[in-house]
């Protein structure tokens, strides 16, 4: 497995596998899916932070993205999503492109990493419950799965709603 940044010819297979992890229903597009198409057109997209994990035949099976975003009027980024092909899945490639999205963010100086997911899942990456941090959700519903990761550059300072790029609240 090679770990690294997507290209436009990934954009199809990254459809795919995110389509796949987190597909209902074969008739159904995921919202996910939606998510990511909206997101590369928005300004908050930012190319070096999204990967993908490829198979020893080059093929996609699993990607991870942030997108820009905000806590109060600073900068952050927004985590998500992280989609692994199920036949892919329980073989550490999530691991690997969470290590990789981090340390390339943290190499970038940013100072925070926000998503919303599984507490047991993410803590093992760092993450935290958001509010621990003086850092409120967009849907204060989200509680402990709303959750923060502080990099390098991250300031005790940093407090205030968190606010992710326009689809997330579109789409």
């Amino acid at each position: 497995m090679l770990i690294r940044r997507e290209t436009p010819s990934d954009i199809a297979g990254i459809r795919d596998v995110t389509a796949a992890a987190f597909g209902k229903s074969e008739a159904a597009v995921p919202v996910e899916v939606t998510l990511l198409d909206e997101l590369r057109t928005c300004d908050a997209w930012l190319p070096a932070l999204s990967f993908v994990a490829a198979d020893d035949r080059g093929e996609v099976v699993g990607h991870v993205v942030c997108t820009r975003g905000h806590v109060g009027p600073d900068l952050a980024l927004g985590l998500g999503p992280l989609s692994v092909h199920p036949a892919h899945q329980h073989r550490g490639v999530g691991l690997a492109l969470m290590h990789a999205v981090l340390g390339a963010a943290d190499a970038f100086g940013e100072s925070l990493v926000a998503l919303l997911g599984s507490p047991a899942y993410y803590g093992r990456f760092g993450f935290r419950p958001a509010a621990a941090y003086g850092i409120s959700a967009p849907d204060p519903a989200w509680g402990d799965y709303f959750q923060v990761r502080p990099l390098t550059a991250y300031q005790p300072t940093l407090k205030g709603p968190f606010a992710y790029a326009e689809p997330f609240d579109r789409v």
